[in-house]
């Protein structure tokens, strides 16, 4: 009876090994698994990309194509550029060498004007000396030389120097009253500035 106990107890003692041990099984299996999952996904990322696909011969083509295109544009913009620069440069040149020379014909332009506003009982020499005038108006007139008219409108420095002034209740404030030397331009190009008085300032 003893001997039958012992391997009860024996067999009732191996029994709960067995337990512990499928109680700490699936721990371990975790365990394992989750190693296995790691090193998985480690060897996801360090494995060699697959190499980009070529591009094929017409996508080349096609690529090197909008590439001497975008060149060409370019360099057609930089030509415009330098065209309307150059252009633009050349008429400014053009402009202060006929400003510079009629500059030195002004003064004999003044001179006819002061003729003809003097008293002269010669009618025909008076007519000559308006004969002359007009053709010296006619040539200024073809290298774009304007005078100035700036009687009754509003003082510009910009384009009068006012050497006096007046009050003048039929005159608005700051206007010209009298020019005393015209002035010229010559396309945006102040050639000489007028010499005026000013009424109202």
């Amino acid at each position: 009876m003893k001997l039958r106990k012992r391997k009860k107890g024996r067999k009732a003692d191996v029994t709960e090994e067995e337990i512990l041990e499928q109680q700490e099984q699936p721990e371990a299996e975790q365990e394992e698994q989750a190693v296995d999952e790691q090193a998985e996904a480690a060897g996801d990322t360090d494995a060699p990309q697959e190499p980009e696909e070529e591009l094929t011969t017409e996508q080349k083509l096609e690529a090197e194509l909008a590439d001497q295109k975008d060149k060409y544009l370019r360099l057609m913009a930089e030509y415009d550029n330098f065209r309307k620069r150059s252009a633009k440069e050349r008429l400014e040149l053009t402009d202060n060498v006929k400003a510079s020379a009629v500059s030195e014909i002004l003064p004999l332009i003044d001179n006819f004007e002061r003729a003809l506003a003097a008293e002269c009982s010669d009618e025909t020499f008076k007519k000559g000396i308006d004969m002359i005038y007009k053709q010296f108006g006619d040539a200024l007139t073809k290298l774009g030389v304007k005078p100035m008219e700036l009687e009754g409108k509003e003082f510009d420095p910009n384009f009068a120097t006012a050497v006096s002034t007046v009050e003048n209740e039929e005159l608005g404030e700051n206007t010209v009253a009298q020019v005393l030397q015209n002035g010229y331009t010559i396309g945006d190009k102040v050639v000489r500035p007028a010499v005026v008085i000013v009424a109202n300032v």
